[in-house]
C-alpha cells in the first residue's frame, strides 16, 4: 500500500507540474502546448487521485483552484437514388480547395451559394410517403441498398404519418415524396436512459448515435416506442427535380409539410460567410439538444448540384465541415502486432479506456514501425489520443513531462506473432513489415471476416467471435470451407445452439451466387474497395473475363491506376488465390455474371467529356447502362461515340479525332437515351 501511495504521489506531482504548464504556456503566454480537452483530461486524473489519497492535497493543486407487435425481421430495400456519403474538409484551406475545385466545373457565369446545416450524430433514414401517407422507412444501409424499418420508424412521434397540407405545396401530397433525415437520441434523454439502466444493474449505452441506430433495427416496434427518438429532416426528393429548386426550398417545404427541419440554417456567398456561420456553432454547439460534430455545407442550387456530379461515392457539390476532433489524455498499457487480412504487421497500443468523441476507446492503430520512432511512443506512457475526423482513435503524442523511467521502447519483432513466421517487406523501402504465410491463423480468420462483412457477401451471425471460433475449431481454414459447414459440425460448439447454428448454415448457403461485384469486394485483393470491385464488376462482366485482363485492360476502368492494376494482376497470378478460385468453384460457389441489358444501345460504347447541363455523368452513365450500352472513362478503339458537353479537355477530342471516333452533343445523347 506504501509503495502504491509513493507511486500516487510521484504522478500527482508530475500532473501538476504539467498542468502548471498549460496554464502558463495558455493564459500567460497566449500559446498552447496541448488542446484543451487534453488538459481537462489530465485534471481529471489528478482530481481522481487526490480523491484516493486525500491527505496528499496542496493548496497549490489546480484542482483546489475552486473550493467546494415484434416484426420478423429486416428485409432489404434499393434505393431509389443512392444516399451518398460526404467528403470531409477540417479547416479554412481545405474548405477553400473545395470551392476551388467546384468552381472549375461550372461556367463563370454560376452564381453559386451555399446552403449550411448542421451536422447531426444520428442515424440516416429515408421516407416515402405515396400521396402524401407515410408507406415506407429505409435505413442508409451500404447507401445503395438499406432496411425496411416502417414498423418502428411508424413510433416516432416527429415522424407524420400524413403530410400536412398547405397552400403552394399541395404538389408534394400528389405521388412519391421521399424525405430523408437523421434519427437522433437528445443527449438529456441518452443521460436518463442510461440513469434507468444503471438502477437496473443494466449495462449502459455507449453513445447517443449507436443508441439510435440499434434501437431503429430493434424487430419489436414496442420497445422502439418506448425510447424518445426524434427524426429531423434534411433532404426531399420529387421525381420531378425542378419542383425543389435549392436546398433552402427543401427545408422551407419540408416544414410546411410537417416535418422537422433544422432552424439553425444559414446561406453564404463565399468561403468566410461558411467560416462565421462554422465558428457561431462550434461555440453554441454544447447548447445543442443532440451531438454535432460539423456543419453540412451544399450548392444551394440544386440543378448546379447536380450538374457537379459524383465523385466515387460523395456529391461533388457537398462537403462536411468537422470541428477539430475532441481530444483526451490515458495510458499505453501495452504496444501488440496486429496481422490483417494481407499480412500487414501493425503495431497497436493497448489504451486505458478513455471516453472520446461520445465513444469509449481501448485500443488505437500506431500506422507502422516508422511512425512509433517518430513520435517515440512507448509503453507506459501518457499519451493524448483523438479520433480523426471523430471516428479513428489515433495517438498524437506522448506527454514525455509524464514520464517516470518505467516506460519500455517498442522494438518491432522480428517473427510474427501469431505464426512464427519471418517478417517481410514487399520492398525495401516499404513502411509495412508483412507476414508472408497465408495460412497464418490471424489472416485466415480476418480473410473469412472480410468476405462475410456487409459490404462483400453480408452474411449475418458470421462475425469475428463465431469465425474465430470456427477456425479454432479447425472447421474452416479459408472462406471456401465455410460452405462446408453443417449444423451438425458446429452444434457441440459454446456460441451455438440449435436455431442460431440452423440460420448461420442458411444464411451461408444463401450466398453461393453473389453479385460479381461483392464477390470481387469479399476476395480481399489489395487496394480494390468497394467502389473498384463495382466498376471492375460492369467493365468485364465475368471473374474469369477479369481473371485473364491484362494491365492495359485494368488501366481502362476509371479509378484504376497503376498500382491497383498491379495488385489484382499479382492476385489472380499468385498460385494460393488460384486454388481457392478452383475450391470456390468446385463447391459450386461463383458469383453471377453481370447480365448486358438488351435495348437500343446495346454493344455501343459512349464516353463523355466536359460537363452536361441535362443531368450528372453518372447519371447518363446509369441510363447508358440500362439501354445495353458501356460507358467508358476513356476514349479507345472501340468507343462508338464521344459526347462532348461543356468546358472539355483536349485530350480526348484529339484522341477520338485520331481514333476517328463520332462525336455527338448534348442534345444528341438525350435522343439516344429517350425510350
Amino acid at each position: 500500500m506504501k509503495g502504491d501511495k509513493s507511486k500516487a504521489n510521484d504522478r500527482i506531482k508530475k500532473l501538476r507540474e504539467l498542468i502548471a504548464d498549460y496554464r502558463y504556456y495558455y493564459h500567460v503566454l497566449d500559446e498552447s502546448i496541448m488542446s484543451e480537452a487534453a488538459a481537462d483530461s489530465l485534471k481529471h486524473e489528478l482530481t481522481q487521485l487526490e480523491e484516493q489519497y486525500p491527505d496528499l492535497i496542496t493548496p497549490d493543486s489546480p484542482t483546489q483552484r475552486v473550493a467546494g407487435a415484434p416484426i420478423p425481421g429486416l428485409h432489404p430495400i434499393e434505393h431509389s437514388v443512392p444516399m451518398l456519403s460526404l467528403n470531409d474538409v477540417f479547416n479554412e484551406v481545405e474548405l477553400a480547395a473545395w470551392v476551388k475545385r467546384i468552381k472549375k466545373f461550372l461556367p463563370p457565369s454560376a452564381r453559386l451559394e451555399y446552403f449550411m446545416d448542421l451536422k447531426m450524430d444520428g442515424f440516416a433514414a429515408a421516407l416515402v410517403y405515396e400521396d402524401g401517407i407515410l408507406v415506407k422507412a429505409i435505413t442508409r444501409g451500404n447507401g445503395r441498398v438499406g432496411e425496411d424499418v416502417t414498423a418502428n420508424v411508424r413510433t416516432i412521434e416527429s415522424v407524420p404519418l400524413r403530410l400536412r397540407g398547405a397552400a403552394g405545396y399541395e404538389h408534394f401530397l400528389k405521388g412519391r415524396t421521399e424525405v430523408r433525415g437523421e434519427i437522433v437520441m437528445y443527449k438529456a434523454d441518452f443521460a436518463k436512459l442510461n440513469e434507468a439502466r444503471a438502477l437496473k444493474n443494466l449495462p449502459l449505452f455507449a453513445n447517443p448515435r449507436n443508441t439510435a441506430a440499434g434501437t431503429i433495427r430493434q424487430l419489436n416496434p414496442k420497445l422502439v416506442a418506448e425510447r424518445p427518438l426524434h427524426f429531423h429532416s434534411y433532404d426531399i426528393l420529387r421525381s420531378d427535380a425542378s419542383e425543389v429548386a435549392t436546398n433552402d426550398f427543401a427545408y422551407k417545404a419540408m416544414r410546411k409539410l410537417g416535418l422537422r427541419a433544422n432552424a439553425a440554417t444559414q446561406l453564404a456567398k463565399d468561403t468566410k460567410g461558411i467560416l462565421d456561420f462554422a465558428n457561431q456553432w462550434e461555440k453554441a454547439r454544447s447548447k445543442l439538444p443532440f451531438n454535432t460534430d460539423g456543419l453540412v455545407i451544399k450548392v444551394n442550387d440544386r440543378s448546379l448540384f447536380t450538374r457537379l456530379g459524383v465523385v466515387g461515392k460523395a456529391p461533388r457539390g457537398a462537403v462536411a465541415y468537422k470541428y477539430p476532433a475532441e481530444q483526451a489524455t490515458t495510458k499505453v498499457k501495452d504496444i501488440f502486432i496486429s496481422i490483417g487480412r494481407t499480412g500487414s504487421a501493425t503495431p497497436v497500443a493497448i489504451l486505458e479506456p478513455v471516453l472520446v468523441a461520445g465513444s469509449t476507446v481501448q485500443m488505437a492503430t500506431l500506422h507502422n514501425e516508422s511512425e512509433v520512432k517518430r513520435k517515440d511512443i512507448r509503453a507506459g506512457d501518457t499519451v493524448i489520443i483523438h479520433k480523426a475526423g471523430d471516428i479513428i482513435p489515433e495517438v498524437i503524442e506522448p506527454l514525455i513531462k509524464l514520464r517516470t523511467g518505467a516506460e519500455k521502447e517498442f522494438k518491432m519483432p522480428l517473427d510474427c506473432p501469431e505464426c512464427g513466421t519471418r517478417l517481410t517487406k514487399l520492398k525495401a523501402d516499404d513502411a509495412v513489415w508483412r507476414c508472408p504465410n497465408n495460412n497464418c491463423p490471424s489472416r485466415v480468420w480476418k480473410r473469412v471476416q472480410h468476405y462475410a462483412s456487409k459490404a462483400a457477401l453480408d452474411i449475418e451471425g458470421l462475425g469475428e467471435k463465431n469465425i474465430i471460433a470456427l477456425v479454432e475449431a479447425g472447421l474452416i481454414k479459408d472462406a471456401p470451407d465455410i460452405y462446408e459447414l453443417r449444423k451438425e459440425h458446429i452444434l457441440g460448439l459454446d456460441r451455438f445452439a440449435e436455431i442460431s447454428a440452423t440460420k448461420l448454415v442458411n444464411a451461408i448457403q444463401s450466398t453461393r451466387n453473389p453479385p460479381l461485384a461483392r464477390f470481387l469486394y469479399g476476395l480481399g485483393i489489395r487496394h480494390v474497395g468497394v467502389q473498384t470491385a463495382v466498376d471492375l464488376a460492369n467493365r468485364f462482366k465475368r471473374l474469369d473475363t477479369l481473371g485473364n485482363a491484362t494491365f492495359n485492360d485494368l488501366r481502362m476502368v476509371e479509378g484504376v491506376g497503376d498500382i491497383v492494376a498491379e495488385s489484382i494482376l499479382f492476385w489472380f497470378e499468385d498460385d494460393d488465390n488460384r486454388r481457392i478460385l478452383a475450391k470456390f468453384r468446385s463447391l459450386g460457389v461463383w458469383p453471377q455474371d453481370v447480365k448486358t441489358v438488351g435495348g437500343k444501345l446495346l454493344g455501343k460504347k459512349i464516353v463523355i467529356t466536359g460537363s452536361l447541363e441535362s443531368m450528372s455523368r453518372e447519371e447518363a452513365a446509369e441510363k447508358v447502362r440500362m439501354l445495353g450500352g458501356t460507358f467508358q472513362s476513356s476514349v479507345g478503339k472501340d468507343t462508338d461515340y464521344l459526347v462532348v458537353g461543356a468546358n472539355v479537355g483536349a485530350s480526348k477530342l484529339k484522341k477520338a479525332k485520331t481514333l476517328s471516333v463520332t462525336q455527338i452533343t448534348e442534345k444528341d445523347l438525350v435522343k439516344l437515351l429517350q425510350l
